[in-house]
C-alpha cells in the first residue's frame, strides 16, 4: 500500500483540497494570515512540485525511486503520481519560502551499500512532495537505508516492493535472480518499476505535464544494476543500470526532473561492485491567473509570462516566490 502523505493548513496559506474548512468562518483568513500584515486576499494557483530523486544501489543495486509528483494542472496519469488535484491558494503579496529539494547522493562502490533518499520540495508549508526512495543495495554491509518514498526504490534484499505515496508515485520494482542478477528498477511517477519480467530492472515511467504550455515528462525511476543486463531509466528522466563491465557510477537522474538514479552492477558472488548514480534534483512551477504578475529570488530562477496571459514562476533552485496584485 502507498502512503498518504496528509498536507496541514498553514499561517501561508492552504491546498484548496481544504478550502471547506475555513471558508465562512468570519475570522478564519485573519487567524491563518491571509488578511493581515503584508498580506491580501488569497487567490488560486497551479502548481506543480517534484522533490528530489533517490539514488542507486550498489551491486546488482536497485535503481532509485522517482520524486513525489504533485501537480493541479493536468491528470494524464490516475491513481499514482501525476492525478490532478486541486488548486493551492496563496495570499497575494506575501513571500512564501520554495524549497526544490535535492537528489540522494552516491554510495560508494563498496559491496552492499544502498542509495540514499532525496529531499523533499515545497511551496511554504502548504503543497509538499515526498523524496524519492533510495535503491536498495542488500544487507551485505548492514547499510540498508533503502525503502518507501515518493517513488519507491527497487529493492535488491527483499521479495517485497518497496512502496510510493498515494498521488505521488508508485512501488518500486523487485530483485531478478539467477542467471541475470539485476537489481529492481526504481518506481516513477506513472507506473511501477520492473522486476524479474522481462525487461529487467527497468524505471518506472514518468509523468508528462503542460503547465508551463508545453509537454515535458519528468519523474521516471532509475533502471537496476545487473551482472548480464541492465535496467534502462523510466521515461521522463531515470538513470540507467550498469553492468560490471560498465564504468561506474551508474546514470544519474536528470536535473530538475526529480528522477531516480541507476543501480550499480555487480559480478556473482559479490566483489566488483559498481557505485550507483545520484538522484536528479527536484522541480517547483507554480502558474498564476491571468493579471498576477509574480517576484522569484534568486535569479537562477525565473518567471514567464504564458500566451494566454498567464504568468509562469519556474524554480530549478530553492528560494522565495510573490504574488503581486
Amino acid at each position: 500500500m502507498r502512503d498518504k502523505l496528509n498536507q496541514p493548513l498553514t499561517v501561508e496559506g492552504k491546498s484548496s483540497n481544504k478550502k471547506k474548512s475555513i471558508r465562512g468562518r468570519s475570522f478564519g483568513y485573519q487567524v491563518l494570515g491571509f488578511g493581515s500584515g503584508s498580506g491580501g486576499a488569497p487567490i488560486e494557483v497551479d502548481f506543480l512540485v517534484i522533490a528530489g530523486g533517490g539514488s542507486g544501489g550498489t551491486g546488482y543495486g536497485g535503481g532509485g525511486g522517482a520524486g513525489g509528483y504533485r501537480n493541479s494542472f493536468n491528470s494524464e496519469t490516475s491513481g499514482g503520481g501525476g492525478s490532478a488535484e486541486s488548486k493551492a491558494e496563496l495570499v497575494i503579496g506575501k513571500v512564501f519560502t520554495i524549497t526544490v529539494g535535492s537528489g540522494g547522493s552516491a554510495p560508494s562502490s563498496g559491496g552492499g551499500q544502498a542509495g540514499s533518499r532525496g529531499t523533499a520540495s515545497s511551496i511554504g508549508t502548504v503543497i509538499e512532495s515526498v523524496a524519492g526512495g533510495a535503491g536498495d543495495g542488500g544487507p551485505a554491509s548492514g547499510n540498508n537505508p533503502a525503502g518507501p518514498g515518493g517513488s519507491g526504490g527497487g529493492s535488491k534484499s527483499t521479495p517485497t516492493p518497496y512502496s510510493g505515496t498515494t498521488n505521488q508515485g508508485f512501488a518500486g520494482g523487485t530483485f531478478k535472480a539467477a542467471p541475470q542478477y539485476v537489481g529492481g528498477g526504481g518506481g516513477g511517477a506513472g507506473s511501477v518499476g520492473r522486476g524479474p519480467a522481462t525487461p529487467f530492472g527497468g524505471g518506472g515511467n514518468g509523468v508528462a505535464s503542460t503547465i508551463t504550455g508545453s509537454s515535458v515528462t519528468r519523474a521516471g525511476g532509475g533502471g537496476g544494476g545487473g551482472e548480464f543486463f541492465s535496467g534502462t531509466g523510466g521515461p521522463g528522466g531515470g538513470g540507467n543500470g550498469t553492468g560490471p563491465g560498465t564504468p561506474p557510477p551508474a546514470g544519474a537522474g536528470s536535473t530538475n526532473t526529480g528522477s531516480g538514479g541507476g543501480g550499480g552492477g555487480g559480478q556473482h558472488p559479490l566483489p566488483n561492485h559498481g557505485a550507483g548514480g545520484i538522484g536528479g534534483t527536484g522541480l517547483v512551477i507554480v502558474r498564476s491567473p491571468t493579471n498576477n504578475p509574480m517576484t522569484v529570488t534568486p535569479g537562477t530562477n525565473s518567471t514567464s509570462t504564458h500566451p494566454g496571459g498567464n504568468t509562469i514562476a519556474t524554480f530549478t533552485v530553492s528560494g522565495t516566490l510573490k504574488i503581486n496584485p
